[in-house]
């Protein structure tokens, strides 16, 4: 059959027929038309037929999709197929597991190598571990602020976890030579005089902790926002991944968190802090090389190069110094850059929003440019764009979830230790020879949440789904408020056991009797009740929290608004003693 159109020249409603020979409007379908000029065609448009070489190409094309604002190890544009998604995060995960086997065993055992080998007074060692945790919960918001507008975010990381390493080495090091630490001493015998580490060793031993505080700061400032940039939420699948993603990274926590609290402690206890501390040293280089190896693999963040936080600093600034300035009726005369101007060619732009109207003061135009070397430059503490104003309120709407989580964060710490307490005048025993350390009852904690997290994600995210149409099943602020909700139902659950157990004392007269050496013939699983609404409970807020503070935070302060949650949890459990 032939492949040309007879008759005079006529105009097609495909309208990519150009005498002038000007490009196809349906050149990238793989259809090249070959146009001819009416003199020499006789009025004949001939266009071919696309062939399998072409439709090839048309299909890898299609496939070749770039990420919006992520680039890969070269600084090329990331590709959606390749780069990204949830191959690239089980590296992540991977990486954020091994870091917590390697570190969590101190914040439980860390007052006992004070104490017991480096010959710290009780009170003393208790203050050192504050002090050390203090920093590993406060210096994530300047980390955050270094790889969101300097370095990066995967930068950020791998100097971190280089830090962390770096301590550990250390505090192996100085584990093992007893030249570098006391000499030993019976602690608990009131008539020894334990020498207390002193000079160039105490040095030695700080440098190595605050090198690994430094490191684990780093870590929860960058990796949860690292891992999270690896999908794309303006894509349903994607955003369902990222759902998961959160749920994976807090089931890491707790496989990790596992092991720490168990083989890692008895290691400390039983073999040595040495040996304890070597296995955490291993442990964290293993880690580096896993998240290291998925360097080809990871979208990257373009790093802004301008702090998100002075622009909004500015905000408040600006709105203040005009506060008594009318707001216009029309919010398109507030200002905003010229979206079609080469200075907004790499800028984010936010719609407007008639919240916090005060703040849209900001953005009144009240001063005229001032002449700097023959350009036109604005005062930026006085006059901000829209977009900066969306962002400013974007913050203070999350400052009441940020309370109310410190609230929860403060009433829980105080349940969990003192479930502790409750633990410690029960029956601890499994077998008869096996007992569990009364220090070791949050691990009951820590395989519900093994067992709770998987079943949520697997089984109640795809059933909310289907009736709600959300890609998480429920909206963050959904699955926070279910958190919320069953902190009171946990604290209910130890009142009553807290009934029975008094109820146990009573009915055997066992009003003075010792904890752990005359145990109360209730066993210690009662607690386990407890602990399973604990672990519920951080399920969903933590895990919630993590994934709102992401979603909602502009785009400039990513990793810093994941630090709202263990400022909070900072800020509650110091509360809480």
């Amino acid at each position: 059959m032939s492949n040309h159109v007879h008759g005079p020249p006529r105009s097609l409603s495909f309208s990519f027929v150009s005498l002038k020979r000007e490009p196809c409007h349906f050149e990238y379908l793989g259809l090249v038309p070959v146009v001819m000029d009416e003199a020499r065609s006789g009025g004949t448009t001939q266009i071919p037929v696309s062939t399998d070489k072409e439709k090839t190409k048309l299909s890898m094309e299609t496939k070749t999709q770039f990420v919006e604002g992520k680039v890969d190890w070269k600084g090329r544009k990331a590709l959606k197929h390749k780069h990204g998604g949830m191959r690239a995060s089980w590296l992540i995960l991977g990486a954020l597991g091994l870091e917590i086997v390697a570190t969590l065993a101190l914040a439980v055992n860390l007052v006992t190598f004070f104490n017991g080998v480096m010959h710290f007074e009780l009170a003393d060692a208790a203050n050192q571990l504050t002090n050390f945790l203090g920093t590993c919960f406060i210096l994530p918001i300047l980390a955050a602020i270094l790889a969101d507008t300097f370095i990066g975010r995967f930068k950020t990381v791998l100097i971190s976890a280089s830090f962390e390493f770096l301590g550990l080495a250390l505090l192996t090091v100085q584990a093992h030579y007893p030249k570098l630490r006391p000499p030993p001493c019976n602690v608990l015998d009131p008539t020894s005089h334990c020498e207390k580490i002193s000079g160039g060793d105490a040095a030695f031993l700080f440098l190595g902790l605050y090198l690994l505080a430094t490191g684990s700061a780093g870590m929860k400032a960058s990796l949860p926002a690292h891992g999270a940039d690896q999908f794309d939420e303006r894509d349903s699948r994607e955003a369902r991944q990222m759902s998961s993603f959160f749920n994976c990274f807090f089931l890491s926590v707790c496989t990790g968190g596992m092991v720490s609290l168990t083989l890692v402690v008895w290691i400390q206890d039983n073999k040595g802090w040495d040996w304890g501390f070597g296995l955490s040293t291993i442990a964290m280089i293993v880690a580096i090389i896993v998240f290291a190896a998925g360097l080809p693999l990871y979208r990257i963040q373009i790093v802004q190069k301008s702090s998100t936080i002075i622009e909004i600093i500015q905000v408040y600034v600006a709105a203040i110094s005009k506060r008594d300035l009318p707001l216009p009726e029309d919010p398109t005369e507030l200002y905003e850059l010229d979206k079609d101007g080469e200075a907004a060619s790499e800028a984010e732009f936010l719609p407007h929003t008639d919240n916090f109207r005060f703040l849209d003061k900001a953005a009144i135009r009240k001063t005229s440019p001032v002449q700097f070397g023959g350009e036109k430059v604005l005062n930026r503490w006085a006059l901000c764009t829209v977009t900066q104003v969306e962002n400013a309120k974007i913050i203070i709407g999350m400052v009441p979830i940020f309370c109310c989580t410190i609230i929860m964060t403060l009433c829980l710490a105080q349940l969990q230790t003192f479930s502790i307490q409750q633990g410690l005048t029960m029956d601890t025993s499994i077998t008869s020879s096996f007992h569990i350390p009364p220090a070791s009852l949050p691990v009951m904690q820590t395989a519900s949440l093994i067992v709770i997290i998987p079943v949520y994600d697997r089984v109640f995210v795809p059933f909310a789904r289907k009736l709600t149409g959300h890609p998480a099943g429920i909206t963050q602020l959904q699955r926070i408020g279910v958190g919320l909700v069953l902190f009171p139902v946990s604290m209910a659950v130890a009142a009553a056991v807290e009934v029975k157990r008094k109820a146990v004392v009573r009915s055997r007269h066992m009003l003075d009797a010792v904890p752990v050496l005359q145990p109360l013939p209730i066993s210690t699983f009662w607690l386990s009740f407890q602990y399973l609404i604990f672990g519920t409970t951080d399920m969903f807020t933590n895990v919630g929290l993590l994934e709102f503070f992401y979603s909602e935070a502009p785009k400039g302060l990513k990793s810093v608004s994941t630090c709202f949650l263990w400022s909070s949890k900072a800020l509650g459990t110091s509360s809480a003693r």
